[in-house]
C-alpha cells in the first residue's frame, strides 16, 4: 500500500509543469508570435514613469519604445490601465522576451481628434512658431505642422512674424483635414476676439440689398473704400456701434465705364451705397453705388433695335474703333473696320449712328456710322 502511494506521488510529480514551456505544453496554449511592422491591438496594463506596458496576448507584456514618450507626452500621460491601443511592432522580441511597440500612429490619431474637438468647441490651443512664409506662419502643433494664413494674423504679430520661431502662440482651429494633413489656424481669432465679436454683431445688422450712408475713407486704382454706420443712435455705451468698411469696386461706381476712380469720387466725401456682399469671416463688405439706380441696359432691347438710328457723343478713340455714348450707361462701338473712308472722329464729337447688332448678355452694341452724300441723302 505504501509503495503504491510512493509511485502515485512520483507519477504526479512527473505530470506537474516545472517550466513555462511545460505549462504552455500542458495547457495547449500557444502564444502568438509577432513580426516587425505588424499592427497589433492590446490593452494598457501599466503606466510607470515614461514606460507603458501593453497586454497583446503574447509571451509577455509589450513595452512601448521609451523615446516615443517625448514625441507625444500629453497622449502618454493620459493613458491608463484598460485603455485600448493600436501599435506597430518595432522589435518582435528583445532579450527579456518582450515585444517593443510604437504607438506613434495612435498618438497622431489622438492629436487629430484633439484638433477636431478644439474646432467643434471653439477652444484656444497653444502652438509653437516654426517660420514665416509668403502666405503666413508655419507652426508646430504638438508634432503636427499647422499653418496660420496672413489674413488670420493679428495686427500685433503682423510685423514680427519672422521672429516667432520657437515662441508659443495662442490660436483657434479653423480647418482640420487629417487625410490632406491640413491644419489651418487663426491667431487673430484670439488676439482680436473682442473686436471680431463687435464686428460680427455689426455685420448681423447689415442686410444684402440694404442702403447706407457712408464716407469715402480710401482710394485705390481698383475702387474706393467706404465706411458705413449700421446704427445712428446707440442705446448704451456697450451698444456703441462699430463702423464697418467696405469696397466699392471700380465697376460698381457707375453704370458708365469709369477709367479713373479719382474722377468719379473724392476722398472724404459722403457716398450713399448699397450692400451687395458680406464676408462674415473677414468682416468685410462689398458695396455698390450704381445699383442704387436702375440698370439702363434693361431698356436696351426695346429702345436700341437693329437698324434703329440714334445720336451720340464720342467718348474714346482707340485703334480697334470708336466708343460712342448714347445715354447714361449705354455705349456702343464703331469697329475700325466699319469706319467710312476718310472719316475721323475725336473725343467730344457728335455723331449719328445706327445699330448693327445687340448682345444683351455681353452688354455690347455694335454701331455703324450714318453717312450723307453730297446731296444730303442719308445712307449706311
Amino acid at each position: 500500500m505504501k509503495r503504491q502511494s510512493i509511485q502515485a506521488t512520483k507519477l504526479q510529480s512527473k505530470q506537474d509543469p516545472q517550466t513555462m514551456e511545460e505549462l504552455l505544453a500542458l495547457t495547449g496554449y500557444k502564444p502568438k508570435g509577432f513580426k516587425r511592422g505588424e499592427t497589433v491591438k492590446g490593452k494598457v496594463a501599466e503606466v510607470t514613469g515614461k514606460t507603458v506596458y501593453v497586454d497583446i496576448n503574447g509571451k509577455a507584456e509589450a513595452v512601448v519604445a521609451e523615446q516615443e514618450f517625448e514625441l507625444a507626452k500629453d497622449y502618454f500621460r493620459a493613458l491608463k490601465p484598460g485603455d485600448e491601443v493600436t501599435g506597430v511592432v518595432l522589435i518582435s522580441e528583445n532579450e527579456a522576451g518582450q515585444v517593443i511597440l510604437s504607438l506613434r500612429r495612435a498618438a497622431v490619431e489622438s492629436k487629430w481628434k484633439t484638433f477636431e474637438q478644439a474646432l467643434a468647441d471653439d477652444q484656444v490651443i497653444l502652438v509653437r512658431g516654426k517660420e514665416a512664409t509668403r502666405g503666413g506662419i508655419l507652426v508646430d502643433a504638438d508634432g503636427i505642422y499647422g499653418f496660420i494664413p496672413t489674413s488670420q494674423v493679428g495686427r500685433e504679430l503682423e510685423g514680427s512674424s519672422g521672429s516667432l520661431a520657437g515662441k508659443s502662440i495662442a490660436v483657434k482651429v479653423l480647418e482640420v483635414d487629417k487625410l490632406q494633413n491640413r491644419l489651418v489656424l487663426s491667431e487673430r481669432a484670439v488676439s482680436e476676439a473682442e473686436e471680431i465679436e463687435k464686428r460680427r454683431l455689426a455685420l448681423s445688422k447689415v442686410t444684402i440689398g440694404g442702403e447706407y450712408d457712408g464716407r469715402v475713407v480710401g482710394m485705390v486704382p481698383f475702387g474706393v473704400f467706404v465706411e458705413i454706420e449700421t446704427k445712428s443712435k446707440p442705446k448704451t455705451k456697450k451698444d456703441e456701434e462699430m463702423k464697418l468698411e467696405g469696397l466699392v469696386h471700380i465697376s460698381e461706381l457707375s453704370w458708365e465705364k469709369v477709367e479713373d476712380v479719382n474722377k468719379a469720387v473724392k476722398e472724404g466725401e459722403p457716398l450713399k451705397v448699397q450692400v451687395i456682399g458680406i464676408d462674415e469671416e473677414n468682416g468685410k463688405l462689398a458695396l455698390s453705388v450704381k445699383r442704387l439706380t436702375s440698370d439702363p441696359w434693361l431698356i436696351v432691347g426695346k429702345k436700341y433695335k437693329t437698324d434703329s438710328k440714334h445720336k451720340g457723343v464720342v467718348t474714346k478713340v482707340a485703334p480697334y474703333g470708336v466708343l460712342v455714348r448714347l445715354e447714361r450707361g449705354i455705349e456702343g462701338l464703331i469697329h475700325a473696320s466699319k469706319m467710312p473712308a476718310g472719316v475721323a472722329f475725336k473725343e467730344g464729337d457728335e455723331v449719328e449712328v445706327f445699330v448693327e447688332s445687340v448682345d444683351l448678355d455681353k452688354r455690347r452694341l455694335s454701331l455703324g456710322v450714318v453717312s450723307k452724300d453730297t446731296k444730303g441723302i442719308i445712307y449706311k
